[in-house]
């Protein structure tokens, strides 16, 4: 019989409330030389934007107009600049200044800048976190973006699950979602749906195009849960988990907030003077404990598989989902 190892880093309270939830904030995840130099690295990467040889692709999460180029599709094992949607016009061009036209920068900066490698695949905190979670047998590192939200111009997110774009059988996407700046109801703090993670089944996945591009393919789906999820939820700032209402969470800089692959989750539009900069990155589960097949927009490559997370795999996990 597998007997648990003593936790490292997490609290039992903190993985309850995870599992409870379907996220979780962690405060001072990194500290603040290190969130430092995240920033001051990703406003260096913007620095070496160059509009004159980009394809002028626009990123949104929505169900419409997603981008399906290859500049997107093939961005899983390199660094690439995407736009907001409304910064370039219908000639092509940039509405605003390339610093501020920019939605994120993805989708291989843990592996391929030293920065980001650095609290990424060799940092001995996140292992630490991923064998006391035990979400995940023997997880490995995917789709790293740096997310900007800009001052007054950085739009909102709707309503999504993570597991739509990055879909395992059965499903196992977990983000990490780090703070690179103060996040406040003004900038486009984060919102979930506390406990969605249990009640709402995904749906659809986001998959590659037979024909080229990419879209929406629908999955079987269970039948409805007993809870009454139906009714439009509203918003409130309060703490703790109200079914039906989401929580606004607002972060410092250096938290980490976990991020179950089901969870319901969104942020409004940056309203405030302040940027809002963060950097993301996802775990999955791997074979054999999960498929991720070919139809997945983002694919590992011979030079470029997806990188482990643990030395040696979590023999049990405590994870639970709608499939």
């Amino acid at each position: 019989m597998a007997v648990a190892q003593p936790l490292e880093y997490l609290s039992q309270a903190q993985i309850d409330k995870f599992y409870r939830d379907g996220y979780l904030v962690v405060p001072g995840f990194l500290s603040q030389d290190q969130t430092n130099s995240l920033l001051f690295r990703a406003k260096e990467l913007l620095d070496e934007f160059t509009p004159e040889d980009h394809p002028m692709t626009k990123f949104t999460t929505s169900d419409k107009n997603h981008v399906g180029d290859d500049y997107f599709l093939n961005s899983g094992d390199k660094i690439r600049y995407f736009l907001d949607d409304d910064a370039v016009d219908s000639s092509g061009k940039l509405t605003r200044d390339k610093a501020r036209a920019v939605n994120k920068i993805g989708h291989a900066l843990h592996e391929l800048d030293p920065v980001f490698r650095n609290v990424t695949l060799e940092n001995d905190r996140l292992k630490a976190l991923a064998r006391d979670l035990r979400f995940h047998h023997d997880p490995v590192a995917l789709q790293s973006m740096v997310i900007f939200k800009q001052s007054q111009t950085g739009g909102a997110v709707p309503e999504h699950n993570d597991s739509t774009f990055l879909y395992t059988s059965p499903p196992s996407a977990l983000g990490f979602w780090i703070a690179l700046e103060k996040c406040t109801p003004m900038n486009g703090a984060l919102s979930f749906l506390p406990g969605s993670h249990l009640t709402t089944p995904i749906t659809k996945r986001f998959i590659r195009l037979p024909g080229g591009g990419t879209g929406f393919e629908q999955l079987a789906t269970p039948s409805p849960p007993s809870s009454d999820t139906s009714e439009k939820p509203k918003e409130t700032a309060s703490e703790g988990s109200s079914q039906g209402n989401y929580v606004l969470e607002s972060c410092e800089s250096g938290d980490l907030v976990l991020i179950h692959g089901s969870v319901l989750h969104k942020s409004e539009r940056n309203t405030s003077a302040h940027t809002r900069f963060a950097y993301t990155f996802h775990m999955i589960d791997s074979s054999p404990y999960v498929k991720y097949d070919e139809k997945n927009w983002l694919q590992p490559t011979d030079a470029m598989p997806f990188s482990r997370i643990l030395d040696v795999p979590n023999e049990i996990t405590l994870s639970t989902t709608v499939h």
